[in-house]
């Protein structure tokens, strides 16, 4: 539940009001040397001043004190494997090995309810220990995996997304399931949690290779009949996937038209990697509304090749930017804010860190069509907050003493920032870091 005692956080606030344009677009965020956050009954109450937001506090709000320190929204990872936790950090060659090599087995062990819910207790400690407050998850197969996540999830009171794994095909049997059982199992968990608390169901298809044509029918047919959920699946990540890919589908041009001939496509339908696209899929990504999701750490970890941002962009298509654990190599938003930053570098796509911290937190808020509710300080939003220390180790300490922007701060915290950056992570309004 919220904390409903009232709380006002004092130190530098930052908000992201909409997109920046560039490095002097101030406009788009709000910034204040000396803010105030007041948060009551879980959600943001009043944003301004401290001085000003204090005269008009309740008398009972306990003043937290931050400064020095960054108030600003929590991140948000829109794209994550829950089964993978110890999957992070497995050497493999590309994408299908380490599929089979160390996913598929660590997905197994997910039968066992227990299992399932030992992992969700560490998954969401390194999900609040890096500022990560809401995150769109692929549980594994069986539905025990989605209980035991969505109810730590509960327990915690986080805005959390995330759904049984469809998969019925090209894996080992015991992860398989059927059409029919992964559009059962699916219903009955979206009737379960969707919308439950702060929890909100996603359908999921893993991928094309791993789903039958019946399979994602069935994935089509429950987005049809739920239009407010998402839908997460895989497209173009890796040469090896698309050749495959088209094989299983010979009646489709391209992999997109895959998912579009299912009806997999929409405003909601978040695409991982999308990193091998053609003109005809950013054409129809655009007139469908989909979301194509930048995973850096897995896309150079698994050597896949490099997110295209300006041309996704340039089409008029939403983007985020994901940790793709455990194929990606760090819970931190940070971190893969650092690394995305490197991938466009490569590609002379210069990348400032208003932009960056914007798509970690509004931009992805925006692509999850979630921006009235998180990913921003506005009134009215719930109080999903970070605490971001920049002097956290000694060379960022050091580093600091000769910053003099907001700017070059964040720069700072998205190059050498980590957990240890992260002072304190609120989730709706109640702390959860010791």
């Amino acid at each position: 539940m919220a904390d409903t005692h009232p709380k006002l956080l004092r130190g530098r606030v930052l908000s992201f009001n909409r997109k920046p344009v560039g490095p002097d677009d101030h406009d788009a965020l709000t910034y204040l040397e000396d803010g105030g956050l007041l948060i009551e009954n879980g959600r943001i109450s009043g944003l301004g001043d401290f001085t000003a937001l204090k005269d008009t506090a309740p008398a009972e709000a306990e003043v937290i004190d931050h400064r020095p320190h960054l108030i600003t929204s929590g991140f948000i990872d829109p794209h994550i494997h829950f089964p993978q936790a110890q999957v992070i950090a497995s050497w493999a060659e590309q994408l299908l090995d380490w599929l089979n090599d160390y996913t598929f087995p660590a997905e197994l062990k997910f039968a066992d309810k227990a299992h399932g819910t030992r992992i969700a207790g560490a998954f969401y400690d390194a999900l609040l220990a890096n500022g990560t407050t809401t995150a769109v998850a692929y549980c594994s197969s069986h539905p025990n995996s989605v209980d035991a996540y969505f109810e730590e999830a509960e327990r915690r009171n986080m805005r959390m997304l995330g759904g049984k794994t469809m998969m019925d095909r090209n894996a080992p049997a015991d992860l398989c399931d059927t059409a029919q059982s992964s559009y059962d199992d699916s219903k009955a968990l979206l009737n379960k949690w969707h919308g439950r608390g702060r929890a909100l169901y996603t359908i999921t298809p893993r991928f094309a290779i791993t789903s039958t044509p019946a399979q994602l029918e069935a994935a089509g047919a429950l987005l049809k009949e739920h239009p407010d959920c998402h839908l997460q699946t895989h497209i173009n990540e890796n040469h090896n996937e698309i050749d495959l890919t088209l094989e299983l589908y010979p009646e489709a041009d391209d992999y997109l038209r895959v998912y579009e001939n299912f009806g997999l496509l929409g405003e909601r339908t978040l695409l991982g990697h999308c990193i091998h696209m053609n003109d005809r899929e950013l054409g129809v990504m655009r007139e469908t509304g989909a979301v194509a999701v930048f995973c850096p750490t897995s896309n150079l970890f698994l050597g896949s090749g490099l997110f295209d941002r300006a041309r996704l962009e340039g089409a008029n298509i939403k983007t985020a930017i994901a940790t793709d654990v455990g194929g990606g190599t760090n819970y931190s938003l940070m971190r893969t804010l650092d690394e995305g930053y490197k991938v466009l570098q490569l590609q002379r796509q210069r990348l400032h860190p208003f932009e960056t911290f914007y798509w970690a937190t509004l931009g992805n808020a925006t692509s999850l069509s979630l921006q009235d509710k998180i990913g921003n300080l506005a009134v009215g939003t719930e109080a999903d907050v970070i605490v971001l220390n920049a002097r956290s180790t000694p060379a960022m300490a050091l580093r600091m003493e000769t910053i003099e922007t907001l700017a070059e701060e964040l720069f700072l915290l998205q190059t050498l920032g980590d957990d240890r950056a992260v002072a304190q992570t609120y989730v709706a309004g109640q702390a959860m870091k010791s």
